[in-house]
């Protein structure tokens, strides 16, 4: 389908699929998922936690659409994981969007990456077919743990963007990933398209760039590489890649907004138009991924009519 039309080469195509999408995207709300695994060493447990609550004030504080579960100290148990995890499955619907943070440590033993809780660690694969019984239509998992990369062939599917710490199971020391994953969700200078949001690509594009940084500053080997899936279909990459559609749902999943867009996203007279704004932004976004594969004709008459559509909510936000 997506090959025959020129991704929505037909006139007005696009403008269907985007009153249809945002109309069920007003609707929609978030499942927030935040484990501190175990940590092993008193520093460790109170530092896991420490990230894990801080990501919790943050998303309890982002909209009145999300539910937010976080499990820290004695709640980081297998069966406490689970029984959210199946608490979440049962309420999300299909316009919902799920969101699950792991912070701690990870192992790989060449076959099969676990994440290190209280008592029995759990399994990547377990952790898939958890995920795989929440409907939510959008979801994201972000492993920030050791030995994380050893987790994404299990976890990857359509309509799920997973972002690791480490490229492979193989990088096994601790990580300070997921330090600045929280930090790009405080700091305006994630949001590189100063739209007073910030998406998982942004996150993840700053959170990589300061880990970077950090082992510079430190003189110190990088021991950690993160990356991400977000097609389930192709190899993690490290950046994004339009000829394989890898970092579009990334780039389409906002996380965090402030200033006059969280002002507008807590307005009930303004959340719907909002909605509208940020779908037509992720379809200009596609559509710029899609580019190639449209005549130029095509991606013109497109693009005109998505710009003018946005600037007719944009208008409507601004009144």
């Amino acid at each position: 389908m997506w090959k025959r039309c020129s991704f929505f080469a037909c006139n007005g195509l696009l403008i269907l699929y985007l009153l249809l999408r945002t109309s069920s995207l007003a609707h929609a709300e978030v499942y927030y998922v935040t484990v501190a695994g175990l940590g092993g060493e008193a520093d460790y447990d109170k530092e896991f936690t420490s990230l894990a609550l801080d990501l919790n004030r943050l998303l309890v504080a982002g909209g009145r659409d999300a539910h937010v579960d976080v499990l820290t100290g004695r709640d980081s148990t297998r069966a406490r994981f689970m029984e959210v995890l199946n608490k979440v499955a049962e309420d999300a619907k299909p316009t919902d969007d799920f969101v699950l943070v792991l912070i701690g440590h990870g192992t790989y033993d060449g076959i099969d990456y676990k994440f290190n809780l209280i008592g029995p660690d759990i399994t990547a694969a377990e952790l898939a077919r958890l995920c795989n019984r929440i409907p939510a239509g959008r979801q994201l998992i972000v492993n920030t743990t050791s030995s994380s990369g050893g987790s994404i062939v299990a976890l990857e599917k359509r309509g799920r963007a997973v972002i690791a710490a480490t490229k492979t199971g193989t990088e096994k020391n601790a990580t300070v990933f997921a330090h600045y994953w929280i930090e790009a969700l405080q700091d305006p200078a994630a949001d590189v398209d100063k739209n007073e949001s910030i998406t998982a690509l942004e996150a993840f594009q700053y959170a990589t760039r300061k880990t970077a940084e950090f082992y510079e500053s430190q003189k110190r080997l990088a021991t950690e590489h993160a990356v991400f899936d977000d097609t389930g279909q192709h190899e993690p990459v490290r950046v994004p890649a339009a000829d394989s559609g890898e970092g579009r749902l990334l780039s389409s999943f906002t996380l965090i907004r402030f200033g006059a867009t969280q002002k507008q996203f807590n307005d009930p007279a303004k959340r719907n138009l909002l909605a509208k704004k940020e779908e037509l932004e992720r379809q200009i976004d596609t559509l710029k991924y899609q580019k190639a594969a449209m005549s130029q004709e095509d991606y013109k008459q497109q693009l005109t009519r998505a710009l003018l559509a946005l600037a007719r909510v944009q208008a409507e936000l601004d009144k």
